[in-house]
């Protein structure tokens, strides 16, 4: 009963496969440690992105209901 288990497994990865890295990778920029100050000020800035993308995704959608509104009466009226 085990030897059939292990008859249906895929052949076990080798360990060199699964951590090479590529070589083509461009170096990273070393890491910096941000202040608390920092890390409120990028909050902050992505919560402003975020609420600003928000509000333009709004405007699109009050102007498709505006348009479906109108064919609405258009369609009502005959």
């Amino acid at each position: 009963m085990t030897a059939q288990k292990h008859a249906d497994r895929p052949p076990a990865r080798s360990s060199t496969e699964t951590t090479a890295a590529p070589t083509t990778q461009a170096t990273r920029k070393p890491w910096k440690k941000k202040t608390p100050v920092e890390v409120v000020l990028d909050q902050i800035n992505r919560l402003r992105d975020d609420v600003l993308e928000r509000e333009e995704e709004l405007k699109q959608a009050k102007r498709q209901l505006q348009k479906l509104e109108e064919a609405k009466k258009v369609l009502e009226a005959t």
